[in-house]
């Protein structure tokens, strides 16, 4: 027998959501008031979500994964049908809208990865040749050992 909840109906309770998701309450709360996704109230004050919420709920976890800043995300999904399940084609036009940013963020983490390979064993940060945290060997001018480290 599974421990996964049985999903009926067009609606889920915020349990449901949580253990369908993997993401938990807490954090769908947070959503909630962020903007990032909506739930009508029953009569009782329970939360009820519509089952696109799950798509959106994974669109949120991926972009967050990947650092794209909330306020992105929420305008993104501002974009989706907001009464219906987003389509194929309402995903790829989100997915294109990203695209330039997320190409830039990948230079960006490839350049990272490759000048920071010659700083690893330094410690001191004040490498001649440190473009990252130490540009032109400005903490040098100071003397040896690791300035910055002593400016926090």
């Amino acid at each position: 027998m599974s421990d996964r909840p049985v999903l009926r109906g067009t609606e889920l309770t915020v349990g449901e959501l949580s253990a369908r998701s993997g993401v938990a309450v807490s954090a769908l709360h947070f959503y909630e008031r962020e903007g990032l996704i909506e739930a009508r109230r029953t009569s009782g004050n329970q939360r009820r979500y519509r089952r696109d919420t799950l798509r959106r709920v994974a669109l949120i976890r991926i972009a967050q994964r990947v650092g794209i800043p909330l306020a992105d995300i929420r305008a993104a999904l501002q974009r989706l049908p907001e009464r219906r399940t987003p389509t194929a084609a309402d995903w790829t036009k989100l997915s294109e809208a990203w695209r330039a940013e997320l190409d830039e963020r990948i230079h960006r983490l490839q350049q990272l990865r490759d000048d920071f390979t010659g700083c690893i064993g330094c410690g001191c940060l004040s490498l001649e040749r440190c473009a990252l945290a130490n540009p032109g060997d400005e903490y040098g001018l100071h003397g040896a050992g690791p300035r910055r480290l002593l400016e926090s």
